[in-house]
């Protein structure tokens, strides 16, 4: 039996997508910030960061490394997956990333001089393109709908 393994994580993109490519398969890589204020013992309140790698394959990762604009806040749907390695001198190191299964975008606020705006027919454009990926996905996994 399996056992659950979700995760729903809501932040900001850190810097552009890295896309790699290979003979069977795309994958777009990249990390997320959450922002979490907590209340310190002096009862002040602060900001605490947290950062999290995030990785999307397939026809997701199409749409990802388009859309998943550095800044952009981003909602995700997915799992851990751990790597875990041991390098030259035998030591065991180990890195828990997020696979995304599902991927929301918030809508970029208006910045003078930036072009990353995506308003109209071009949000239009990227829902639909997001909504075939996510259908594409499912066909590939066998899923009917």
């Amino acid at each position: 039996m399996n056992g659950i393994n979700q995760i729903i994580i809501e932040g900001n993109v850190v810097r552009q997508p890295e896309k790699r490519q290979g003979l069977n398969f795309s994958a777009c890589s990249f990390p997320i910030a959450v922002n979490r204020t907590v209340k310190t013992p002096d009862g002040k309140y602060s900001e605490e960061v947290s950062f999290f790698d995030v990785d999307a394959f397939g026809n997701m990762a199409e749409s990802t490394c388009k859309y998943a604009v550095k800044g952009r806040g981003i909602r995700i749907v997915g799992r851990l997956k751990q790597n875990r390695w041991k390098d030259e001198t035998g030591k065991t190191h180990n890195k828990t990333k997020i696979i995304a299964e599902h991927i929301d975008y918030k809508p970029m606020k208006k910045n003078a001089g930036e072009n990353q705006q995506f308003g109209g027919q071009q949000n239009m454009a990227m829902i639909q393109e997001a909504a075939a990926a996510a259908v594409q996905e499912m066909e590939d996994e066998g899923m009917t709908f």
